[in-house]
């Protein structure tokens, strides 16, 4: 459904110095720099698929979704959405796609968002009755009822984003290209937006490509990530093995019924923290099943957890760290 093979998008951006005679000078003689926001980047993403894709501001996301969407024109490589060329912007392509970002909006400010609704279904060519079933559908399955007749500045901010999805998948899209859907929401309003994406991917089958900065909205949606870091691509895989290869040690918490020595815990992996009756111990993922069953068996053990650290701390830290 998306094949991508060595995209690449190069900028050509002006140089200026501050202050007037720096102006002066760029006028006369303008100086510029190429600056690659992406660089030879690859994947293939079938039918149906839901896909994270991760990285820090100004990895490259963004400007990747705008390529696959025909937005901008890539500077080197191949790229087909839906069998086309994005680049080509042509009809039968663009009633096939979808593109929602969480900072920009297509509802009109100033109409209730049915009004919207109606003109895009006569850009699209839906036909009227067919654009109530599927507006109904939608609204029943986003929880919107008369919030569709309010004007678009009276809604909440959870409320316009599940009108934005709405208006945005009217066509039913075979691809869709989601760019911080859940941005600025609240928990709960994420929450549906997440149920909702994942019914309606079900239900229809559609492909996605999700950027997030919400770790939850990628955990609970894709099993799938791409991780790109300064333009390139660096990781494409299951999002468990990416957390193996970040985190190689998980974390076991116990309770004990009284205090023990640190001597006691020789060879039960590494010592966190000690508080009492209370130890938290780091344990290699590959001997995490033979040291639990020395804990039970050495230790007086009330009750015990294994857990795997937060999935946005360890990529957090990738990033501070530069380790991509």
């Amino acid at each position: 459904m998306i094949r991508v093979e060595g995209l690449s998008k190069t900028y050509r951006v002006a140089e200026k110095q501050p202050g007037l005679a720096g102006t002066l000078r760029h006028f006369i003689r303008r100086r510029t720099r190429d600056v690659t926001a992406v660089q030879d980047v690859s994947f293939v993403i079938e039918p149906g698929e839901m896909v994270g894709f991760l990285g820090a501001n100004g990895a490259g996301k963004t400007t990747t979704l705008k390529m696959l969407c025909g937005l901008i024109h890539p500077s080197a490589g191949d790229v087909q959405v839906a069998g086309h060329r994005p680049q080509r912007r042509q009809a039968e392509f663009l009633r096939r796609i979808t593109l929602v970002m969480g900072q920009k909006q297509q509802l009109l400010w100033d109409l209730p968002p049915m009004d919207s609704l109606r003109v895009n279904a006569a850009v699209y060519g839906i036909p009227d009755g067919v654009a109530q079933r599927r507006i109904s559908a939608l609204a029943d399955l986003l929880e919107l009822g008369e919030e569709l007749t309010r004007p678009v500045r009276k809604l909440s901010l959870g409320q316009r984003m599940k009108a934005e999805l709405l208006a945005a998948l009217l066509h039913e899209p075979e691809v869709l290209f989601l760019d911080e859907p859940t941005l600025g929401l609240d928990v709960n309003a994420q929450a549906r937006v997440r149920q909702f994406l994942a019914e309606y991917n079900r239900r229809t089958g559609a492909t996605v490509l999700l950027t997030s900065h919400y770790m939850a909205d990628i955990t609970a949606l894709c099993s799938r990530v791409l991780l790109i870091d300064q333009g390139r691509l660096f990781h494409d895989g299951p999002l468990d093995v990416l957390t193996d290869q970040l985190a190689p040690e998980r974390e076991v918490v116990l309770e004990l019924e009284q205090p023990v020595s640190p001597e006691a815990l020789a060879g039960l992996g590494r010592l966190e923290r000690m508080d009492g009756c209370e130890l938290r111990l780091l344990v290699s993922r590959d001997q995490l099943t033979a040291v639990v069953a020395q804990m039970l068996e050495r230790l007086p053990v009330r009750d015990f957890e294994v857990k795997d650290p937060p999935i946005e701390a360890l990529i957090g830290g990738l990033f501070r760290e530069g380790r991509v």
